[in-house]
């Protein structure tokens, strides 16, 4: 059953700078050499240590997540960082396989907005999988922020992504994205509409986003809409493209070349 907040607005007051405390936390364990002491007092790089589990502990709490609960996510959580760092590896390699300006893996950690967001996302899409509430949303919104990349926590993205320049891309809660994809700024991949009930109100949990096969490269300032829409593998889709239909795989998809105007 899904976890409900409980607790009043009154509560929060805070926890926004708690979040990032905690992002940083799980990445100076995955990333001691990159993202170690220098963060905050944290004296022992590369462990989560008493200090940051009680952090972690805390923000469940002030999220409503039931005491008897708080202990069976943090330690089922703190096991996957092994597999969300071996997730990490390869969207650098595809970072560094993708882009000629790229010069070496610490550059991708240390200036590179795809790595910041997906560092963000690895983790986010965990817990939002486990049904943790809010935090996936604003370890998210915290990447949205420094890096103009847009990524629901929902999103299900494969191994070796890697997003060129970034600003502006949005990714919607229930896309999914395969191996090897390769997006470029400016890139939407969301919803097309949305049900609504007879009261009126939107109805919740529906598949609404696109899923992007393996080996696609979405050029910039595409948009990619609908929970009906499918990209086949191997597929081509060019700068400024609005697609709501589905493509075969191997397929090249432009946009319409501007009418020539003289004199």
């Amino acid at each position: 059953m899904k976890i409900q907040p409980s607790i009043s607005v009154s509560n929060y007051c805070g926890i926004k700078d708690q979040v990032v405390n905690l992002v940083c936390h799980f990445r100076s364990t995955m990333y001691p050499h990159i993202f170690g002491p220098s963060i905050d007092s944290d004296r022992e790089p590369g462990v989560f240590t008493e200090e940051k589990r009680l952090l972690f502990i805390k923000l469940l709490n002030r999220v409503g997540v039931p005491d008897d609960k708080v202990e069976t996510i943090i330690d089922a959580f703190l096991g996957k960082l092994p597999s969300i760092k071996a997730m990490l590896e390869t969207d650098i390699q595809a970072a560094y396989r993708g882009d000629p300006a790229a010069h070496s893996h610490e550059e991708i950690l240390l200036a590179y907005p795809s790595f910041e967001v997906m560092s963000v996302h690895r983790l986010a899409h965990v817990l939002y999988k486990m049904e943790v509430p809010i935090l996936p949303r604003m370890m998210s919104e915290y990447a949205h922020s420094i890096t103009g990349i847009d990524i629901h926590p929902g999103a299900q993205i494969g191994p070796f992504f890697f997003i060129d320049h970034g600003t502006g891309v949005v990714i919607g809660e229930t896309a999914t994205i395969g191996e090897h994809v390769k997006i470029y700024q400016g890139v939407t991949i969301g919803a097309k509409s949305f049900e609504v009930s007879t009261d009126g109100s939107l109805i919740k949990g529906k598949k609404r986003h696109p899923d992007i096969g393996n080996h696609v490269v979405i050029y910039a300032g595409a948009t990619i809409l609908g929970g009906d829409t499918h990209i086949g593998d191997h597929c081509v889709i060019g700068g400024n493209v609005w697609l709501t239909h589905s493509i075969e795989k191997n397929k090249t998809i432009v946009a319409p070349q501007p009418i020539e105007e003289r004199g």
